[in-house]
């Protein structure tokens, strides 16, 4: 019996899964899946059920993180770990993210159901809050693992329940006193390798025609949720030379941010800028008043360490710049980073050859997203992701992943797992 066949009949549990994460997470028009409540710990429990049914021993970390255990034949081999995260961004999709578990478990059945078992154990995880949007943080989940958290994580308070990072984690059987010791639960060290697969989130795929692609890097980000102009507030008859505007400041920056990015594109240097929120104050805004005060978000995104802090670099040079020409103050306020997270090139080589064994092409592309992936590679451990094509990009409710193309994805796991894992 090839592969082939028992992948295939993987299918069933497979939709399955996904019908039940959808259920689960149903808020019309999208999901939503609440890191640390009803919804990401119902899909925990989903989870979890398959992965009993599979044999599968379940353990909760001090991050409330899931891990679904199948033992390998050799218990001093260091274990190869696949994951992704079950909670979503408020009415977002239903596959960004949870596609990855359900990959990871269809993956182990597929193993089993071919005869096979593995020299190492094979660990599917489900991270908890991988979306910043929660906690005004992302990655928590995996940033836990390596202790990654930045110094006050644990005090972040979630955007609807109000508890601490450190309340949530508690209340969900994660223990914050260990994380604040700032040391690894799992060391690095003794990892055979992290594998996601994860929906891609843009339509390069569907643009080439494939079905998955192996990924080659993922961006690191630097955050800024909540800048602050401060101006003056004054009357919509003054002359351009007296005013103080900060909504005229915050326009500034956009477009200096926007030159930015295009500046380096075309040098080469692939990066990303996104104002996410872009305001005057609601309670103060009016028809009839100049602002004195505004409000936006920053999301910088590159793929090497270097080029990241090149670019926050520049940002203090363009903030500078405005706030002088403008007769402001621009406060860049909390900040957050990522790493970012190159693969693994013997990974990106032994899914390439997976993806042959298993009939599909070996397209190999960057992903516009950072990903619990981030952390582990930034840890030193080895990382491979499989992108899975996606219509209609994510963080919205038309996420379109086509179960078929999943199943091609499991295949390429399954392939390098079974030959990697021999």
């Amino acid at each position: 019996m090839t592969l082939a066949e028992p992948v295939a009949a993987q299918a069933p549990l497979v939709q399955r899964l996904l019908d039940g994460l959808a259920a689960i997470g149903a808020d019309p028009p999208g999901i939503t899946r609440e890191a640390y409540g009803r919804g990401e710990n119902e899909a925990q429990a989903l989870a979890a059920a398959a992965g009993a049914a599979l044999g599968l021993a379940a353990t909760t970390d001090a991050g409330a993180n899931l891990s679904l255990r199948w033992a390998g034949r050799d218990p001093a081999a260091p274990p190869v770990l696949i994951g992704s995260h079950l909670d979503s961004v408020v009415q977002g999709g239903n596959f960004d993210g949870a596609a990855g578990v359900v990959a990871g478990l269809a993956a182990i059945a597929a193993l089993q159901a071919a005869g096979l078992r593995p020299r190492c154990d094979i660990e599917v995880l489900a991270l908890r809050c991988e979306e910043a949007v929660w906690f005004g943080l992302g990655l928590i989940g995996s940033r836990c693992l390596p202790a990654r958290l930045p110094p006050g994580a644990l005090d972040l308070r979630h955007a609807r329940s109000g508890k601490t990072l450190a309340e949530s984690i508690s209340a969900r059987g994660g223990d914050p006193t260990r994380l604040r010791q700032g040391t690894p639960l799992r060391d690095p060290a003794r990892l055979g390798a992290y594998l996601e697969v994860h929906i891609e989130q843009a339509p390069q795929l569907v643009e080439a025609g494939a079905p998955v692609a192996i990924c080659l890097a993922n961006p690191g980000n630097v955050r800024h949720p909540f800048i602050r102009i401060a101006g003056e507030d004054a009357h919509t008859g003054l002359p351009h030379r007296f005013r103080r505007d900060a909504a005229l400041a915050g326009a500034d920056l956009m477009l200096a941010l926007e030159r930015l990015w295009l500046e380096e594109e075309a040098a080469g240097r692939p990066m990303v800028v996104t104002i996410g929120r872009f305001h005057t104050p609601a309670e103060r805004h009016s028809l009839t008043m100049v602002s004195g005060r505004f409000e936006l978000s920053l999301d910088l995104r590159a793929y090497s360490a270097d080029h990241l802090a090149a670019l926050e670099a520049r940002l203090a040079a363009i903030v500078a710049e405005v706030a002088a020409r403008r007769g402001v103050r621009i406060d860049l306020g909390e900040r957050s980073a990522a790493a970012p997270g190159p693969m693994d090139p013997a990974i990106i080589e032994g899914l390439a050859a997976a993806a042959a064994q298993a009939g599909l092409p070996g397209q190999r592309l960057n992903s516009p997203g950072s990903h619990d992936a981030n952390n582990f590679a930034a840890s030193g451990v080895p990382t491979g992701m499989l992108l899975v094509r996606n219509r209609n990009g994510s963080h919205n409710p038309d996420e379109a992943m086509e179960t078929g193309d999943l199943m091609a994805a499991i295949a390429v796991l399954v392939h390098w797992l079974a030959a990697r894992t021999a």
